[in-house]
């Protein structure tokens, strides 16, 4: 006897990423070059909850739509990654301008109060002279093609 006319079948869906989902996954970030900046390929898988700032908004993008279980690779020009390199971004500093108890090694990141004391940002110590320092306070990664990798594990 057939069913009544009423009653459907569950339907098969499978669960996709959403702006707002957790998910687990692996990533890689990585330039066109083969030159590898992040992985989490061969370690524990990351978490995070889309949204909120964990992952950068142009590499949520691409996760979108991304069912669990797949993998994925997406190559990204410099202006749809981290934007092209901003050299307004690069400012040399005063030494004598600078906090006394800051250490500063040249190749490393140094952390800053903004002016109104509301948050922080961070920039590249890039040259250091007596007199001053050079720093960039683009995103590492501004001004690089990248080869994301992702395979999303599970989506909560």
């Amino acid at each position: 006897m057939p069913p009544p006319a009423h009653a459907s079948r569950p339907a098969n869906t499978i669960a996709t990423v959403l702006a707002d989902s957790f998910l687990t996954l692996h990533y890689s970030l990585a330039d066109l070059d083969g030159d590898e900046y992040v992985s989490t390929f061969g370690l524990s898988p990351a978490t995070l909850q889309m949204g909120s700032g964990q992952l950068a908004e142009t590499l949520e993008q691409c996760l979108l739509g991304m069912a669990a279980g797949k993998r994925q690779v997406f190559q990204l020009a410099a202006t749809d990654a981290f934007g092209t390199h901003n050299p307004r971004l690069v400012e040399r500093i005063a030494r004598s301008a600078l906090p006394p108890d800051i250490e500063l090694r040249v190749n490393s990141l140094v952390e800053f109060s903004s002016p109104d004391g509301a948050g922080n940002f961070a920039g590249f110590l890039r040259e250091l002279n007596d007199n001053s320092a050079l720093f960039d306070f683009n995103h590492p990664l501004a001004g690089k093609a990248l080869r994301f990798e992702v395979e999303v594990i599970a989506i909560m």
